[in-house]
């Protein structure tokens, strides 16, 4: 089970934009604003449609992902086409799931009910720290959050499973040395146990353990396991780079399991492990999303000189097997720029 690819059309930055996606890992870069988390937020509503047991109040309206429960879809459609047909398709085992924002309808809904995607979604906030009575409170009141982020809360607070496998119990192993110790839920809040013995409650954990903690928690709850498609918004944030190493080992070994994911990232140091750890069986494909530039120019006095440039309109996507291949790459761009200013200075 697995993500195929997917179709957007006249959606935000999105003017027409196919991708099509590895079963193993999908990195996707860009600089801000050419919808990453976008990207990823639409293929999880769609995943989350795919589960007859989704609470539908809140998959009926896909702005629940993107904008604190505002109900107005047409704010997803592209702010210069809004006049023009808008639509998102997700394809998986040959069963297409299609959103039209135009006619507020969902086609083939009942093939697409059939499929039960396991989804995880880990977004850029870090919210086991809030989970508090944060259930209950969002039930009564409207609460600044989007959905992603509140299903991240409900999984994580989901029981143990009663047996680990042997693939879950060495990684969980793994993250334990990272967190030096166990993640529990009791009394409604998070807690590392460390292998001392000491409680701390998670919220006195740097944020970057805490990351670790997360996914230890959602692998021994049994949430990420064979068919699970798991989309992570900016992993690298506020981790110590030295364990990004161990960070690329745990994903590459879930990929090799069974397991789609998908990561928006900025980091140059991320996507380069990926290309350096990775074996030839595995499955790791780069994505740039980007704005074309247009430039205008003026022959003058057999010199030509800019008179403009100016970026097309709607983002697209490049595809490559090998992180140094795209083109138009915004993170080796800002890394080559770094390493000129560093050796101007230095001479």
């Amino acid at each position: 089970m697995g993500i195929d690819n997917i179709r957007l059309k006249n959606i935000t930055v999105f003017e027409e934009l196919k991708m099509d996606f590895s079963k193993g890992i999908n990195v996707i870069i860009g600089e801000n604003g050419t919808g990453k988390t976008t990207l990823l937020k639409m293929i999880y509503a769609a995943c989350e449609w795919s589960n007859e047991t989704t609470d539908k109040n809140k998959a009926k309206n896909i702005f629940n992902y993107f904008n604190y429960g505002k109900k107005d879809i047409n704010l997803l459609k592209s702010y210069e086409r809004k006049d023009d047909y808008s639509v998102l398709e997700v394809i998986s085992e040959n069963t297409k799931f299609e959103l039209s924002l135009s006619n507020d309808g969902i086609f083939q809904l009942d093939k697409w009910l059939e499929l039960g995607i396991k989804s995880i979604f880990i977004p850029t906030t870090e919210m086991l720290s809030h989970s508090k009575g944060f259930l209950a409170m969002n039930q009564k009141y409207s609460m600044p959050f989007d959905a992603t982020q509140i299903d991240i809360i409900v999984n994580a607070e989901l029981p143990e499973t009663r047996e680990v496998s042997e693939l879950n119990q060495k990684l969980l192993d793994l993250i334990s040395k990272v967190i030096d110790g166990e993640v529990i839920y009791e009394n409604d809040t998070f807690y590392v146990v460390k292998n001392n013995g000491m409680k701390v409650e998670f919220s006195f954990e740097a944020e970057g353990l805490r990351k670790f903690g997360l996914l230890w928690k959602l692998i021994r709850n049994g949430l990420i396991e064979e068919d699970t498609i798991l989309f992570w918004d900016e992993p690298e944030a506020n981790i110590n780079p030295e364990l990004m190493p161990v960070l690329i080992d745990v994903l590459l070994e879930l990929q090799r399991n069974g397991i789609q994911i998908f990561i928006a990232t900025h980091s140059y140091n991320l996507a380069k492990y990926f290309e350096i750890k990775r074996t030839e069986k595995d499955s790791v494909l780069f994505h740039n999303l980007y704005r074309e530039k247009t430039t205008l120019q003026r022959k003058d006095n057999d010199e030509e000189k800019i008179l403009a440039s100016f970026e097309n309109k709607g983002v697209k996507a490049q595809s490559s097997e090998y992180f140094g291949k795209i083109t138009n790459n915004p993170i080796i761009v800002a890394d080559a720029k770094l390493f000129d200013e560093v050796i101007e200075k230095t001479f």
